[in-house]
Parts: C-alpha cells; structure tokens; sequence
C-alpha cells in the first residue's frame, strides 16, 4: 500500500478555482428566479439607508421600516407563540407575518439597537418558516456595538460596515 498524502482544505479553495477545468463550473449569470427579498429598516438611520436603495431597480424586493416610537408594544413571547410586528411600507403599514408569507430572504439594516425587539421578532420568524436572515449593521462607534449586539442572535449573515454602499452590494451578490 502506498501512502496518500492530502492537503487541508483550506476556507478559501474555491476561490483558487484556476484552471480551465474548473472554472467552467463556475455560475456566473444571475438566478433565473429572482429572490422574494423582504429589507426591513430597524431604526431611523438605517431608514435613511433604506431610502437610497429604493431608487435602485430590484427584482422581487419590498421595504420595509420599523418605527420603534409609532409601533404598539412588541410581546416576544417566551412560551413559543410567535409575535407579530406592523412594519411600514409604501403603501402603509403591514404585519410581518404576511410580508413573510412568499419571502425567502430577509435583510435587517440597522445603526443603532432601536430596533432590538424588532429584531427578535424577526429573527424568530424566518427561522420558523426557513428564511434566511441577514444583518448589516452601518456607521461606527459605540451604537454599532448596540446595534451588533442586538443583530447577533437573529442573522445567520452580519457584516459590520461604515460604507453605506455595501448594502447595495450585498443585495446584488444575493439575487435581489
């Protein structure tokens, strides 16, 4: 018997798909199917950011706004009950659980823990209906450090960033 010898796979080995061979398996077109993407604004900066991406043109993507000073109280139930939130959208305002319905991506924005409960209501949600979740917190300082903190349990994806733009780029690289 001869011995083999194995190199680790590192993080990274897909990125260094160099070869002809390989990359032709590479997809470089965009998703035929456009993500059914909810962007839901957790407090008046991330709004601020929110508004900028509405101007874009994105498939399947509706905005949303938790507004922590008009909402009711939030009961995030510990016995299992799921709770609902009203969010605003364009039209006015709705509930989570409908905008949730045919969602299967959902991003949270924030810049300050404002919308900390919002955020487990959410977070809580798609995990129950299998929607993956994303966080983007913007800006710096010791409310970033809130709003990471609030984010944390609730994204399976959480990217920290002073640069607005970002959020823009993550939408695209994601199909939305």
């Amino acid at each position: 018997m001869t011995a083999m010898t194995t190199r680790p796979t590192l993080l990274n080995s897909c990125a260094f798909a160099a070869t002809a061979a390989e990359a032709r398996f590479r997809i470089n077109a965009k998703p035929q199917t456009p993500r059914s993407t909810r962007v839901v604004a957790l407090d008046a900066g991330a709004a601020a950011v929110v508004r900028e991406l509405v101007d874009h043109t994105w498939m399947g993507t509706r905005f949303l706004t938790f507004d922590a000073s008009t909402a009711p109280p939030v009961d995030v139930a510990a016995d299992g009950r799921l709770a609902d939130i009203v969010l605003l959208s364009a039209e006015g305002p709705v509930q989570l659980s409908d905008e949730l319905i045919d969602a299967d991506f959902t991003m949270m924005i924030a810049t300050a823990n404002d919308g900390a409960v919002a955020a487990t209501v959410i977070g809580r949600a798609c995990v129950l209906r299998g929607i993956m979740t994303a966080g983007v917190v913007v800006g710096e300082g010791h409310q970033v450090d809130a709003a990471v903190n609030a984010l944390r349990p609730h994204a399976r994806v959480l990217l920290v960033t002073n640069d607005r733009n970002d959020v823009a780029g993550i939408m695209s690289a994601v199909g939305a």
